[in-house]
């Protein structure tokens, strides 16, 4: 095991339509995909994209989107620790104008007790809240063995306050900012008075605020990729903490600047194709974006 992830499994179903149907209407949609979804089950699958592949705890049903799960991750030859549910999770997300909008069909009430891995030749540990037992759980075992610790703070979940102690690098969304009522720069004051080493808040089009391990903030601009190509937002945030595990691993001497640069570059990548797996890059397609906008460091 080279790094561990966990959350909450959803199969995804984005589709592009200019009109949504009401009442008996019918519609066809203009385009759509399905593929894996869940925050950090799509951390996961980038990281393994990339050429790491990780262990992910994640729900699993027997059903047959639960199987189709389970093809997904053999194909990507990630080692899946089900934790078992009834009914699998499903999400339709509708991408319009750079935003996207969810309808979500969860079930999150857990029939087993997580289980316990050996973490031997661990190196990170990236969770999303989902979970809150294993996260915790796994974050502090991974804290007191000095594995490195991440949190992708989608929002608020029922530990997010108590997890926070044990995660070096946090990065989260505007959307945490809005439900704990703090603007970005007082969500990073948050961070740091939790002991994370890392801190940042995903802002979209406006980029990346965060600090290093100094406590220096500074924020790193989205790249000026034109608004008409941009297709599909969703998964973009996780593509991005994907990218910077995958970063950590594979060059640990670099900087988390030079991490979040990297990860930049993928969540950009994603932005221009519909659906999760259509949007993991590869080490050349990431290459090609740093180039197309001379990215520099």
């Amino acid at each position: 095991m080279q790094a561990l992830f966990i959350g909450q499994t959803y199969i995804d179903v984005v589709f592009i339509t200019d009109h949504m149907p009401t009442g008996d209407e019918k519609h066809v949609a203009s385009d759509y995909a399905v593929s894996f979804g869940g925050n950090a089950v799509t951390a996961a699958f980038c990281c393994a994209k990339l050429g790491i592949v990780p262990d992910l705890i994640a729900t699993a049903a027997n059903d047959w989107l639960g199987r189709m799960f389970q093809d997904m991750c053999a194909k990507y030859a990630i080692s899946l620790h089900g934790r078992k549910v009834n009914q699998s999770s499903l999400s339709f997300i509708m991408p319009k104008d750079g935003k996207r909008a969810i309808v979500r069909c969860r079930d999150d009430e857990h029939i087993h007790p997580f289980p316990m891995l050996n973490l031997g030749g661990c190196r990170a540990l990236h969770v999303d809240g989902h979970q809150p037992d294993a996260a915790l759980h796994y974050a502090k075992v991974c804290r007191e063995a000095g594995i490195l610790t991440s949190l992708d703070g989608g929002g608020l979940r029922t530990n997010t306050h108590e997890l926070l102690e044990f995660i070096d690098v946090a990065i989260v969304a505007e959307r945490l900012c809005e439900q704990m009522d703090l603007t970005p720069e007082k969500m990073l004051d948050y961070l740091k008075s939790r002991g994370c080493k890392i801190g940042g808040v995903t802002m979209g089009e406006k980029g990346l605020l965060w600090y290093d391990e100094t406590g220096t903030v500074q924020v790193m601009p989205a790249m000026p990729i034109p608004r008409e190509r941009v297709i599909d937002t969703n998964g973009a945030g996780d593509v991005f903490h994907g990218a910077y595990v995958y970063s950590y691993l594979a060059h640990p001497g670099k900087s988390w600047r030079e991490h979040f640069d990297f990860a930049r570059a993928a969540s950009t990548f994603k932005i221009q194709r519909l659906g999760n797996e259509a949007g993991l890059p590869t080490l050349v397609d990431i290459a090609k974006v740093r180039h197309e906008f001379e990215v520099r460091v």
